[in-house]
């Protein structure tokens, strides 16, 4: 990998790349990127940990949840899941709806990558003929009727780097210093990062960086092409334009993660750790609206769980022994609710589209 930026850059008319390019290449290289590779990456074994991967009542409540949406509601079952992993969310959810819905359910996922089409295959029920296909561009193309499911899907879209240097704005881009990877500064001119600045009305503090997610766009308008009634739950960490003026966001948000340890330095080790970046909320919430996927609600993960019910399935379910399974799932269900638990940092995004449902039809006892 680290030959390959080299010789990128060297050929490069400018010498450069952008922090966009080099995220794209670090992790969907056909070959060579993080994700593309055949490398556990979720859980214990790998780098990260998403909701999904502590255990199965998060992918079960979101089930119960839209169950009873279609019940109550003229919303197909049917659920496209983009950026499956290693499909313990879609096992979990399938699960759920086998054991409670008298109804069938249409599933598709959509993942790039190989490894984790092969690990959905080999993790998933053969009888729950589960739909894979291979880019966001296949699901553009269908017409498509139900629920469109994505965890930490944006925040590992490319993105690009600004600052604000004495007053003026720069882009971070990528070069070569004795042949290793360094930052540096040029004048920002690209014409899609401007028109997101003048756009949002974000305004940087004297040397604040911030991450511009130009990919969003892209991303929210192949799935309202082929979203044709339904709708769209997104479940991700980031801020909104407020927050990202805040002086504590002055080093902006991108990380990497390898092996649960933080890097903040992403040039290290490309296409050997997972690389990240708060997404931009308010941003997502309005290319959603220019492509007709209307906001229900903006909800933390934690309240959305509530409101879906998970108290019930704590409640129902008790067992002495720590190392039970029932204690083990009483544990996780806690961990998602408690205010210093990992939900209090994702938020849900709801929206619609081709319906008319307020916010109080989404949750229905």
């Amino acid at each position: 990998m680290i030959t390959y930026l080299k010789e990128l850059i060297s050929n490069s008319p400018t010498k450069l790349i952008s922090y966009a390019d080099y995220i794209n290449i670090a992790l969907y290289h056909p070959e060579l990127g993080y994700y593309m590779k055949d490398k556990e990456k979720i859980g214990i074994r790998g780098d990260f940990i998403t909701s999904s991967s502590i255990s199965s009542i998060y992918g079960r409540m979101f089930a119960k949840w839209f169950l009873r949406l279609t019940e109550n509601e003229n919303i197909p079952s049917a659920v496209c899941e983009i950026g499956g992993g290693n499909g313990r969310f879609a096992r979990a959810f399938l699960e759920e709806w086998s054991a409670s819905a008298s109804k069938p359910l249409t599933y598709v996922i959509v993942e790039t990558s190989p490894f984790h089409r092969k690990l959905q295959r080999n993790l998933l029920n053969p009888e729950s003929e589960v739909v894979q296909l291979g880019s966001i561009e296949e699901f553009s193309n269908l017409s498509f009727e139900g629920m469109v499911f994505s965890n930490e899907l944006f925040d590992a879209l490319p993105v690009h780097v600004i600052e604000n240097e004495k007053g003026k704005l720069v882009e971070i881009m990528i070069g070569l210093e004795n042949m290793k990877l360094v930052e540096v500064k040029v004048p920002l001119t690209n014409p899609d990062i401007l028109s997101f600045i003048k756009e949002s009305g974000i305004e940087l503090w004297e040397n604040q960086r911030m991450e511009v997610p130009v990919n969003i766009e892209d991303m929210v308008n192949a799935i309202s092409k082929g979203l044709k009634k339904g709708i769209v739950v997104t479940v991700d960490y980031g801020y909104t334009n407020e927050e990202w003026q805040l002086p504590s966001r002055r080093k902006g948000s991108l990380r990497g993660y390898f092996k649960h340890q933080m890097e903040e330095n992403v040039l290290l080790n490309p296409g050997e750790m997972d690389i990240t970046s708060h997404i931009h909320f308010d941003w997502l919430i309005d290319r959603g609206e220019k492509y007709g996927l209307n906001l229900v609600e903006k909800i933390r993960q934690d309240e959305f769980l509530l409101k879906a019910g998970i108290l019930k399935e704590l409640d129902a379910h008790y067992d002495p022994n720590p190392f039970s399974e029932i204690s083990k799932r009483n544990r996780a269900i806690r961990s998602l609710i408690m205010p210093s638990g990992m939900s209090s940092s994702f938020h849900v995004v709801l929206q619609q589209k081709g319906l008319y449902l307020s916010e109080g039809d989404y949750f229905i006892e």
